[in-house]
């Protein structure tokens, strides 16, 4: 397992050295000179060339790279051309709305989903089996940015009972600052629900056919303990892979419910920063998207050695 582990710790390196090249790369490659940007059509060449200066935008592309590299490895990931702040500040602030977001919305996807699911396998072909089914189809076909509306609609406008938008933030209170996040996590989570439902179900309704649970109900073991400590257990690899997959989506691919409830979050800013060509915050905010899809990957490949052991043994 330590030499497993170090091979795939290697390869995590070499995978975000990679991609932190390529990430570096495209934004080169955009169209818009963020000098240009900030100062406006009417700024002399000279003024430009100071500002191009300042920025290293007259640097080698070699040597802004090895430079942006040397920040990220030290803590220090620049200064914002547009907000003329450290962005490793933009970031933290804006984390501190989409991580938490993002855990409720996987929260609650897993609270549907898993008992959706495992109840649609265990009672394959049946009317329990049919109505999940339509439930998770309903909620794989509505975007999360309608049911975001619509969720503000019914429970800010029309009862009053929830926040319509905006964030207090932490400092505001802890409640004041869930109550926030409630109804976009459950924008977000009602389409993840839906995938990960159907995802369960497969998967548990393939290990409910295997020959150990099946000896395992003629030794007279009950139907829900064969259901819950053999199908269940075994069925997990799946829907593992699933979470980690919707776990990064939730945490890159909010932008449009956070518009729609105006969260401050780092989809937002990523939006923000293409919009205005702030070059700095792009490539942090994207590389740490990309970093957070890697490590989630490893995480999950390495969460498959602890549910199978059968894994393990054909990694040696």
């Amino acid at each position: 397992m330590t030499a497993l582990l170090l091979r795939r710790s290697a390869s995590l390196f070499l995978t975000l050295l990679a991609v932190s090249g390529l990430i570096f790369l495209v934004m080169q490659v955009l169209p818009g000179d963020p000098a240009a940007i900030m100062l406006g059509t009417s700024a002399s060449p000279e003024t430009l060339a100071a500002l191009r200066h300042e920025l290293g935008l007259d640097q080698p592309m070699l040597v802004r790279y090895l430079a942006w590299i040397g920040g990220l490895a030290t803590g220090d990931l620049g200064t914002s051309t547009t907000y003329g702040v450290p962005v490793s500040g933009l970031i933290g602030e804006r984390l501190a709305v989409t991580l938490p977001l993002a855990l409720m919305a996987i929260g609650l996807s897993i609270a549907i989903a898993l008992p959706l699911g495992v109840l649609s396998a265990a009672r394959r072909n049946g009317p329990a089996d049919y109505i999940a089914g339509f439930i998770s189809q309903l909620f794989i076909a509505v975007p999360g940015f309608w049911v975001g509306l619509l969720l503000a609609l019914v429970f800010a406008v029309k009862l009053g009972v929830m926040p319509s938008g905006g964030f207090p933030g932490w400092q505001a209170g802890f409640w004041p600052a869930l109550q926030a996040l409630v109804l976009p996590a459950i924008a977000l989570a009602l389409p993840q629900a839906g995938v990960l439902t159907r995802v369960t179900r497969s998967s548990v309704a393939e290990v409910l056919g295997e020959d150990f649970v099946r000896t395992a109900r003629a030794k007279g073991l009950p139907k829900r303990a064969a259901l819950w400590r053999h199908a269940v257990r075994n069925a997990l690899v799946p829907v593992v892979t699933i979470l980690g997959l919707q776990f990064t989506f939730l945490i890159a691919g909010a932008v449009l419910v956070e518009n729609v409830f105006n969260l401050p979050g780092l989809g937002r800013l990523a939006y923000q920063a293409l919009t205005q060509r702030d070059l700095v915050v792009m490539q942090d905010v994207v590389m740490l998207f990309a970093g957070l899809v890697i490590l989630m990957n490893f995480l999950v490949d390495m969460s498959y050695l602890l549910l199978d052991p059968r894994l393990r043994e054909a990694r040696r």
